[in-house]
């Protein structure tokens, strides 16, 4: 059984493993162009393991930064990982304390959406299952992040042939994954409209956690669905 479910994720972290390549190959490239080394490069994607704030580092390694702002920026993005981890929380509350180490350190954003379906799905969200579906997608991402290194500088600029839209149109598919979900539209808008002013007002990358904020507050707003509402009814009979 443990061994069908590392297959199970391996199978299903390699699809994602191919459709991140091409961040992994951006990020490689941006961040030689930056000034990196290609050591760097490798322990960066090998230990902060976040495709987005390791965009946000980079650029930010490039100017006159105050160190702590830096890291404060790649927090304000990575601040949603925090929510990612409350909700799968009841997925993973049998794991061993190494375990979730080892849960938390690969849990990026497919990951946690496909945990989350999973579980819901009512299919078994083992540790063996996990571990497979991360591995797949990491090890190949700080591998190509060190080719994109080596041959960035065959990319040329990465807007001029659209590998600057790939990063959001990833992030969109992800969030289209939930779209079946009750109040989808007005969360999701009120996430993108506060974004958008958060965008111009404060700036980036703030405007990720101020948007996801906003929605967090409007859902908070909504009445639980009624199958929540009968699983509570039960609990306070009991």
């Amino acid at each position: 059984m443990s061994r069908a479910d590392f297959f199970d994720g391996l199978r299903g972290g390699s699809a994602i493993a191919l459709a991140s390549a091409p961040f992994g190959a951006l990020f490689g490239a941006l961040a030689v162009d930056n000034g990196m080394s290609l050591a760097e490069v490798t322990f960066m994607s090998a230990t902060v393991y976040a495709g987005a704030s390791q965009m946000v580092g980079i650029e930010l390694f490039g100017h006159d930064v105050q160190a702590w702002l830096i890291v404060a920026s790649i927090l304000a993005v990575n601040f949603r990982h925090v929510l990612y981890s409350a909700a799968i929380a009841p997925y993973i509350k049998h794991f061993s304390p190494l375990q979730k180490f080892f849960t938390f350190f690969l849990l990026v954003d497919p990951q946690f959406a496909e945990t989350v379906k999973r579980g819901e799905a009512g299919k078994p969200v083992t540790f063996v299952w996990y571990l497979g579906f991360g591995i797949i997608i990491y090890v190949p991402w700080v591998f190509v992040s060190l080719l994109g290194g080596m041959l960035g500088s065959y990319i040329g600029d990465p807007k001029s042939i659209g590998l600057d839209i790939l990063l959001p149109a990833y992030f969109l598919g992800i969030v289209l994954d939930f779209r079946h979900r009750d109040n989808f539209l007005p969360v999701a808008a009120v996430s993108a409209v506060a974004s958008v002013i958060a965008y111009h007002y404060v700036g980036s990358p703030w405007h990720v956690s101020l948007g996801a904020a906003a929605g967090i507050v409007l859902a908070a707003l909504f009445p639980p669905p009624p199958h929540e509402q009968e699983l509570e009814s039960d609990l306070h009979e009991v």
